[in-house]
Order: structure tokens, then C-alpha cells, then sequence
């Protein structure tokens, strides 16, 4: 079967991959979209270290083929969105409700893929591997979804959708009427400032160094957009009740706190190098100010995507408007080229 697979150096496209059989408490998909993320190109410059070799790929969404001893909630023939997260479901943190601080969810990953020419066997990026045509995820990570969702769309719930939205009703709490600001305008932002918009913030800023994305950030829910942050203190002269920095940059973590009104809270979506380090004045935060991390959005994916499903055939999630464009697998070296030239809100490979 075909795959996109990193070796350490490269990336290519191949098609002798084999993935094994579901075993207990687990479920085979056949994948039918995928959405390119930046954490899968962060795996191939480094950002996100990842052992090589690994079939790349985390926001998907198919049906489901076969499953494990021991799994009840979907069946083959079932549409799922598939979860980056393999959580336990019986330490304290999920017994809580926050199956994103799993312990049992980080670590070693697996190796259900191995390549038929040569029978060396490939990890699996973030439980996932969704730039597969067949994966082999935990039980916990299919989330039955309706089947009239049109699986190029439900691909980005899985990891888009969740960390963005999730993070401003999740984890934010973002309430009505309050302020936000959104720094950076890509698959994560747009889903921040949709997720604002949910949660009936008055003010939405986006910020995005490229002009062309205007139009698309004003269609999610944003009520002004600039070009740099400079402009942010004379829509609002007081400060935001909310900065969420989507970027992945020290600088703007900075900048996000700076740009907090009193209580305000800064929150950091973006991935930087697991080494860089970012500084702020100590003395700003004495207005009760906060910086808060998330992780995926602070979800929990089984009770969330079904949400999100809901939202979106209400008309008040958008989904489909998400796909900028598809491609065929074989032309994901295209998919990557437009995604970092910010051409695409979200390319999405099919299969």
C-alpha cells in the first residue's frame, strides 16, 4: 500500500508498505484523507524529534476496515475521525477528564508498518500515521462520526479542529463578549478565531503577516485583520482578554503577553524547538495576568469531535471551508510546497 514516509533525510512516497492486523482493543482504517499539518513537516526539520524511519501523517479520517477483540463502539463500515492520542482511560488524569496529560499517551511509539522490499519496520508518528492507506490505531482515537461528513472534512477535526477550537472553549474558557487576539492564521488560527466566534467573543483580532488571508480569517469570524501586531492597541487601547500566539515563535510569546489587558491570558499554541527559550518582564504579570500552555487543544477527542461533528452540520462549524485544496498522495511534495508558501488554509492528501 502507498504511504509518505520519513527516513531520517528525505521523504518519499511509496507503495510496498504493510501494516499489521488489529489486535486487542484496537482498530484497522482504511484512510481516505489526511490533512497536512506543520507538526509533520516539523518532524522533517527537526523541530518535533522523532525516531526514523516513520509514516508521517495525523489528521485523518476513513472507514474502518476490521477490529480487535475487545472493541465495541464502531464496527466496519464505519466513518471515523481518528485521534492523535492513545490515552489509557484509567489514571488519575483521564479519570479527571484531561486525557491529553495521559502519561501512557507520550512515549515510545510502535512499529505496526514494515516496508515489503526489505521488511524493516517503521514507527508510527502520534499513534497515527494517517499518510497511510491502512493505519492500526487504540480503540479510544476512532471517533464514530455521520456518515454525510465528507471525510476530506472530517480529516481536520482530528488534530486542526480540536487543538484550535478546543483550546479557546477548553482551555481559554473564552466568554461572551470577551476580547481575543489571534497571532498567526493557519489551519490553527482559523480554528482559534472559528472557536472564538462559538464562544461569542465581541472583538476578534487576527494578525497575519500575509495580507491574502484576510478574506479567509474574516469568513471564520474575524472582525478585524492587520498585518503585524502593531496595530492591535488602537482596536483595542486597553489590552485582550485573550492572545493565543499560533506562530511558534519566541518573539510573538513575548509580544502576546505584552498585547494582555488585566486578567488577560496568553496562550501558546505554537510549536517552537523543544530547546528554544522565549522572556518576558516578571512585573507584567502582577495584573493577574497568565500564560497557559495546551496541549491538542485540552480535549477529549471521543466527546469533542462528536461535538464538533454536530456544530458542523448545524452550519456553525466550518468544515468544508477549512480544504483549500486536495491532493493524490503522489503529490504530496505539491501539498508541502503550498503550505509553506501559505497558499492553502489546509491541503488535504487523499487516497
Amino acid at each position: 500500500m502507498r504511504g509518505v514516509v520519513f527516513d531520517g533525510k528525505s521523504v518519499q512516497v511509496v507503495d510496498d508498505l504493510e501494516v499489521r492486523d488489529p489486535g486487542p482493543g484496537e482498530v484497522l482504517v482504511g484512510i481516505a484523507a489526511a490533512g497536512l499539518c506543520h507538526s509533520d513537516l516539523s518532524v522533517v526539520d527537526g523541530t518535533i524529534p522523532f525516531p526514523p524511519p516513520v509514516v508521517l501523517g495525523h489528521e485523518g479520517a476513513g472507514v474502518v476496515e476490521a477490529v480487535g477483540p475487545g472493541v465495541t463502539h464502531v464496527v466496519p463500515g464505519d466513518h471515523v475521525a481518528l485521534s492523535t492520542l492513545a490515552n489509557c482511560g484509567a489514571c488519575a488524569d483521564c479519570d479527571r477528564g484531561r486525557p491529553t496529560m495521559c502519561r501512557k499517551a507520550i512515549g515510545m511509539p510502535g512499529q505496526p508498518f514494515s516496508r515489503a522490499s526489505t521488511g524493516q519496520a517503521l514507527f508510527q508518528f502520534a499513534s497515527n500515521s494517517s499518510f497511510a492507506e491502512r493505519t492500526v490505531v487504540k480503540a479510544v482515537q476512532a471517533v464514530r462520526i455521520p456518515k454525510d461528513i465528507p471525510l476530506t472534512s472530517a480529516a481536520l477535526m482530528g488534530c486542526g479542529v480540536l487543538t484550535g477550537v478546543g483550546a479557546v472553549l477548553n482551555r481559554a474558557k473564552v466568554g461572551r463578549g470577551e476580547t481575543v487576539v489571534v497571532i498567526g492564521t493557519g489551519g490553527i488560527g482559523l480554528n482559534v478565531i472559528q472557536g472564538a466566534r462559538i464562544a461569542g467573543a465581541l472583538t476578534i483580532v487576527a494578525v497575519d503577516t500575509n495580507p491574502e488571508k484576510e478574506a479567509v480569517a474574516r469568513q471564520f469570524g474575524a472582525t478585524h485583520f492587520l498585518a503585524s501586531t502593531d496595530g492591535v492597541r488602537e482596536i483595542l487601547p486597553t489590552g485582550a482578554d485573550h492572545v493565543f500566539e499560533c506562530v511558534g515563535h519566541t518573539g510573538l510569546v513575548r509580544t502576546a503577553i505584552d498585547l494582555l489587558d488585566r486578567h488577560g491570558q496568553a496562550i501558546l499554541l505554537g510549536m517552537t524547538a523543544p530547546t528554544a527559550e522565549a522572556s518576558f518582564p516578571p512585573a507584567a504579570m502582577f495584573l493577574d495576568k497568565s500564560i497557559l500552555g495546551c496541549r491538542y487543544g485540552s480535549s477529549r477527542p471521543q466527546k469533542d469531535i462528536a461535538l464538533y461533528a454536530e456544530l458542523y452540520r448545524s452550519g456553525t462549524l466550518l468544515l468544508d471551508e477549512l480544504v483549500t485544496r486536495t491532493y493524490p498522495v503522489e503529490d504530496f511534495a505539491r501539498a508541502v510546497e503550498d503550505a509553506e508558501r501559505g497558499k492553502v488554509a489546509r491541503g488535504v492528501l487523499t487516497f
